[in-house]
């Protein structure tokens, strides 16, 4: 694993709506240091439970942190990806649940693992426990106090997102109806982002199309050839009879 892999980064509840608004200032053409003033402003009174309430110095910079490593200054790795991203967003708007999965799950992996570990217990069962995802989170990044509050951080997130549904049991959830992406394209940048978030930056081909860590979304049916047709990113390597291995070119 990288440091990228490595790292949990996920320090707060992140709501989609601070996501769509700092890709918004960038669309606008706003500069870095412009957006990082903005965004101090404009979350002075937010906090993640979505109240509207006085946020502490260290809190709201911490969000602020995390926001502009997302989408305005990624890793050098993920720029390419984060333009990508960056143009469907401004083409299709409405998809924007979906690029926003993408992007996050790329530079912060944890969120990815949290999502995958998600989706595997709900694929089990109807309802799913913070401690059963936190229990699973621990096997794979260690037994750490931030471990488990981070993942808290994440599960809540995808509560504010509209992925989860809290359930009449504390610390329970259900999964909200999945969202359809039938525009190809976004599916084939959100198997990318996949791909970012996997250390290797290879895995079996319907294992992306079936990737638990997309429990909030159906995706098409797709084949290899026709994802690295279409991604200039992605290649597709075939082994034993019809079994199809993407991976990112250049790894």
């Amino acid at each position: 694993m990288g440091k990228q892999h490595e790292a949990i980064g996920i320090k707060q509840t992140i709501r989609l709506e601070w996501l769509h608004k700092t890709a918004n200032l960038i669309l606008a053409g706003m500069d870095a240091q412009a957006i990082r003033r903005e965004l101090h402003a404009y979350l002075a009174e937010r906090k993640g439970s979505g109240s509207e309430c006085e946020r502490g110095e260290t809190s709201r910079t911490q969000v602020v942190n995390m926001l502009m490593k997302i989408w305005v200054s990624p890793d050098a790795g993920l720029s390419a990806f984060r333009n990508r991203a960056l143009a469907f967003l401004e083409e299709q708007p409405s998809m924007a649940l979906a690029v926003h999965w993408g992007m996050i799950s790329a530079v912060y992996p944890f969120w990815f693992n949290v999502a995958r570990q998600t989706g595997r217990l709900l694929a089990l069962q109807d309802q799913v426990t913070q401690t059963q995802i936190i229990n699973r989170m621990k096997e794979q990044y260690g037994d750490r106090q931030t471990v488990s509050r981070y993942a808290r951080y994440a599960i809540r997130s995808f509560v504010a997102w509209g992925a989860l549904k809290d359930s009449e049991a504390k610390g329970c959830y259900e999964k909200a109806a999945p969202v359809s992406i039938a525009e190809p394209n976004l599916a084939i940048l959100m198997i990318e982002s996949a791909l970012l978030a996997t250390p290797e930056a290879k895995s079996a081909m319907e294992l992306f199309v079936n990737n638990p860590a997309f429990f909030p979304f159906q995706l098409p049916v797709m084949t290899g050839d026709f994802v690295s047709q279409r991604s200039d990113r992605i290649d597709v390597v075939r082994y034993g009879l019809d079994n199809e291995l993407l991976k990112l070119k250049g790894n």
